[in-house]
């Protein structure tokens, strides 16, 4: 990055953060990497369902930049409550009804729902908000 450049504001959230990090600690636990050999084993309900809870807020985060960066050109965009909603739906019905009929290494289990529907209330209280500046495209696409 050039000096004067950073990450737009909406990849600086301390809860996308937090969740990005928290999602590459769990894929280094599941995969068993010896980064996190001897670190103590997260509760197994956390491990189930964490990511689950993680998956709409970091990608509804990642379609907030985009849209704004992209395509309304407008920090002060926000995602219409519909639109998150739908985003719990098709994550829901996707994954947890229409996948596990099709990959039998796909469970269903709606206790995943509810960790999506978790992750969309988080995205719409705490991280679906207009940017505090204006955002300048930053050259060719």
């Amino acid at each position: 990055m050039r000096s004067g450049r950073h990450l737009p504001a909406e990849l600086r959230h301390p809860l996308f953060v937090a969740g990005v990090v928290t999602y590459l600690l769990l894929i280094l636990y599941k995969t068993g990497s010896p980064l996190v050999a001897g670190w103590p084993q997260p509760p197994v309900l956390l491990r189930a369902h964490l990511a689950d809870a993680l998956a709409l807020p970091l990608l509804l985060t990642l379609e907030l930049w985009g849209l704004r960066r992209f395509y309304f050109r407008q920090p002060a965009f926000v995602l219409p409550r519909s639109w998150i909603f739908s985003s719990w739906l098709a994550f829901s019905l996707w994954f947890e009804w229409l996948l596990p009929r099709f990959d039998a290494r796909a469970t269903a289990d709606w206790r995943d729902v509810l960790a999506y529907a978790l992750g969309g209330l988080v995205f719409a209280r705490w991280m679906n908000r207009p940017a505090s500046r204006a955002i300048q495209p930053e050259g060719p696409l």
